[in-house]
């Protein structure tokens, strides 16, 4: 038998992320090597309430207007400005954030992140 965890349990779960995330939050998108390209900070709190196992970013959209610069290959989700909570991939298509318009941010540019979801998952 495959466990399976019960709709309370997983936005208990959710709910518990977006806490441990904190109010002063910020996502930084980052070349393969670990160099920041962009951060923006997240809104207080950054998620809503969770409904079904998922957590939905809130006051999007969120921006970074003068971008330090490269190609965007992950972001990390950090609580209190250093400490890192949450890594994921960046892609043009298929990968936990995708930005349509390219992975390759200029110096100064603005990046714009319109939404983001965590789900914790039934089993």
């Amino acid at each position: 038998m495959a466990l399976t965890l019960a709709t309370a349990m997983r936005d208990a779960i959710a709910d518990a992320v977006d806490t441990r995330i904190g109010t002063t939050a910020t996502i930084e998108f980052q070349t393969s090597g670990d160099v920041e390209v962009a951060t923006i900070s997240l809104a207080n709190p950054a998620f809503g309430a969770s409904s079904s196992g998922t957590i939905t970013l809130g006051g999007v959209p969120l921006s970074d207007t003068s971008a330090t610069g490269g190609t965007m290959a992950k972001f990390v989700i950090k609580s209190g400005g250093s400490t890192t909570e949450i890594t994921g991939s960046v892609g043009t298509s298929g990968q936990d954030i995708n930005f349509a318009g390219g992975l390759t941010v200029g110096a100064a540019d603005t990046v714009t992140l319109t939404a983001l979801t965590i789900t914790c998952p039934a089993s």
